[in-house]
């Protein structure tokens, strides 16, 4: 590919160049809009152009652009950590600023373990996590993420992780038991899985409160995770909740698992975080956790070049108070319903959509080529990625994945739209999808 070097996910073709954002479209060079219905990767949530976080961006770029961690800390820093505690669940304490989601995982894994070093347990070196979740791409957290396709080739490098089943009832709930029953056989397959490797190998249990890209939008039965956070306090196992997707305000509480609730030891954070205005993620932390480190060693024994990046800061510090004073949280409660309203009317009888799941404005839409026996198209047929083609030539902006059920078979569609979508706006998205999805079931 002579016309580009730079290195593009897929080296066989090259991606338009977007030039502009306003609201919840991009522009390319062409001068064409796109309806970003899935907020990049459920990134957007302010959407694009947000005359507040540019501000306060530009602010911080005029007082100061960088400073090493090792000698200082700034003003936004501590301001975005306050926020963030102020806001968190009961006992985090504390926040540790890195540069994504994946750098989040990696520091609470690492987190994890040094906890329990410093706590004189330093026989603990096990994590357990679930199929058919995404924790990132870093060898950490690809390691404790189930997805199967990415996970095949660095196998070889990848630390030694148990997976249990993951919360997904649309296909793997019983017909004689109830969504609450069902909870309760996954976190007893949980349990088993801890005394089988031993309580006292085990670090944590490491979950997407809601199910991100790998499945589709896996929201959790009721009690689920209440049954899960037992199991982990009666073997003294943390739990750490990944919420880089479906947290901050995605699922319409800061916090997804304000909704379950539950409580964890420690919690990522980083999508919604800033919104993408600049690059950003967190590891929250329980009081006690950040405690015996400061009683033991003194320091987290981790650290990046970028940590605390005042622009990045800055530019999280902006969006969430713009959540906050614009009351957005109610916003995508509202708009959730909506919108999954919306996708239930337009495709919910439709013969090749078998679920259709969501919380907020964070939803999932899986295909089946047979929807009693719930059976997945075969994964030669790359429907997913017709579906992302056929609704980017209508100017929409999804995010469909393969591998759903298994990491092989299954399609589904991503939904996550910024908070700040009208109405009229995502019905828009839906028509759209319901067209793209039409044009990629055609023989």
């Amino acid at each position: 590919m002579s016309e580009t070097h730079v290195i593009h996910r897929h080296l066989h073709r090259l991606p338009p160049r977007a030039v502009g954002g306003r609201g919840i479209y991009l522009r390319d060079a062409a001068g064409r809009d796109y309806i970003d219905a899935s907020g990049g990767a459920a990134v957007s949530c302010l959407g694009h152009g947000h005359p507040d976080v540019l501000a306060a961006m530009h602010a911080q770029i005029d007082r100061l652009a960088y400073a090493h961690t090792s000698f200082f800390t700034t003003e936004v820093a501590e301001e975005l950590a306050d926020q963030l505690v102020r806001t968190a669940p009961a006992g985090m304490s504390h926040a540790y600023f890195v540069s994504g989601g994946s750098e989040a995982v990696e520091a609470a894994l690492k987190m994890a373990r040094q906890y329990f070093v410093e706590i004189g347990q330093p026989q603990r070196s096990r994590f357990i996590a679930r199929r058919q979740s995404y924790h990132g791409n870093t060898l950490g957290a690809l390691a404790v993420g189930g997805n199967a396709w990415r996970r095949a080739q660095f196998a070889p490098l990848l630390i030694d992780v148990e997976h249990v089943a993951p919360c997904y009832p649309y296909r793997e709930q019983r017909g004689d038991e109830t969504p609450e029953q069902y909870g309760q056989r996954l976190a007893r397959e949980l349990d088993e899985a801890i005394v089988r490797i031993g309580a006292d190998q085990v670090i944590a249990f490491v979950a997407e409160t809601v199910g991100g890209a790998t499945a589709g939008v896996l929201t959790p039965v009721p009690g689920y995770f209440k049954a899960v956070r037992e199991v982990c306090d009666r073997h003294g196992v943390l739990l750490i909740l990944d919420e880089v997707m479906c947290g901050m305000g995605r699922t319409g509480t800061l916090h997804a698992c304000e909704q379950d609730g539950v409580v964890p030891d420690l919690m990522t954070i980083a999508k919604g975080l800033g919104g993408g205005y600049q690059p950003i993620g967190a590891v929250l932390a329980q009081g006690r956790i950040v405690e015996a480190m400061s009683a033991g060693s003194g320091f987290f024994q981790h650290g990046h070049t970028y940590l605390g990046h005042p622009v990045a800061c800055a530019a999280a510090l902006a969006v969430q108070r713009v959540i906050e004073r614009d009351g957005l949280l109610a916003r995508v409660r509202v708009a959730g319903e909506h919108l999954g309203g919306s996708l239930r009317q337009a495709l919910g009888d439709h013969p090749h959509v078998g679920d259709i799941r969501g919380r907020g404005l964070f939803w999932g839409v899986e295909l089946v080529s047979e929807r009693a026996g719930k059976t997945p198209f075969d994964p030669e047929r790359k429907l997913h990625a017709r579906i992302k083609a056929e609704a980017f030539a209508r100017g929409l902006l999804v995010y469909p994945m393969g591998g759903t059920v298994d990491g092989r078979y299954g399609d589904h569609v991503l939904l996550a739209p910024p908070f700040v979508s009208t109405d009229a706006q995502l019905d828009t998205i839906v028509g759209r999808l319901q067209d793209a999805l039409q044009a990629a079931l055609a023989p």
